[in-house]
C-alpha cells in the first residue's frame, strides 16, 4: 500500500498540496496553503493535512483535519474533510487506508474523536464511521455528520 504522508513531516510539497486540493475542491489554494503551514508550524493536533504520493511523485489522494467544516455544530470538532481520491486509483482501499492513517495520527496527537460531514450515504459506514446527526452548512443546507474513535478498534 502507498504511504501516507503527513504534510506538517513534509512542508517542501505544500504549494504543489494546495494546488491540488483546491482543483479538485474549488475553494483558493491560498486557503489551504493558510491551514497547510499553520499544520507545519504549530505543535497542536489541527490542523493536519495528508497525502499519498504515486511512485512518480503525483498526489493521488488526500484529507485534512481542521477545526469545523463550515457547519453549524463547533461542538463537533474537530472534522476530516476534503478526502479525495484521484478517479484512477479509486476502488483500490486507498480512501480506508487514508482514513485509517488519520484515526491512528489523530489518536497519536491526543485526538479522542473525529468528525465529518457528507452528502454520502454508505461510504463512510463501510471504513467504521457512524452516522450521529444532521447539521446545517454555512448556507443553511442540511448535511450528515459522522463520527468515529480516533483510536482503531474503540467506538
Amino acid at each position: 500500500m502507498l504511504e501516507v504522508k503527513k504534510l506538517r513531516e513534509h512542508p517542501a510539497i505544500l504549494d504543489e498540496a494546495a494546488r491540488w486540493f483546491s482543483q479538485r475542491w474549488g475553494i483558493p489554494a491560498a486557503e489551504y496553503r493558510a491551514s497547510m503551514a499553520a499544520c507545519s508550524q504549530c505543535a497542536g493536533a489541527v490542523p493536519q493535512w495528508y497525502v499519498v504520493l504515486d511512485g512518480q511523485g503525483e498526489i493521488i489522494a488526500g484529507a485534512g483535519v481542521i477545526e469545523n467544516d463550515f457547519h453549524d455544530r463547533p461542538d463537533l470538532r474537530p472534522n476530516l474533510c476534503a478526502l479525495y481520491v484521484e478517479e484512477r486509483f479509486r476502488g483500490r482501499g486507498l480512501a480506508g487506508h487514508l482514513l485509517s492513517a488519520i484515526r491512528a495520527d489523530m489518536a497519536g496527537l491526543g485526538v479522542e474523536r473525529l468528525y465529518l460531514v457528507t452528502d454520502h450515504v454508505g461510504f463512510y459506514e463501510r471504513y467504521g464511521w457512524q452516522f450521529l446527526t444532521t447539521v446545517r452548512d454555512d448556507s443553511g443546507l442540511e448535511e450528515r455528520m459522522y463520527t468515529i474513535a480516533a483510536a482503531e478498534g474503540t467506538i
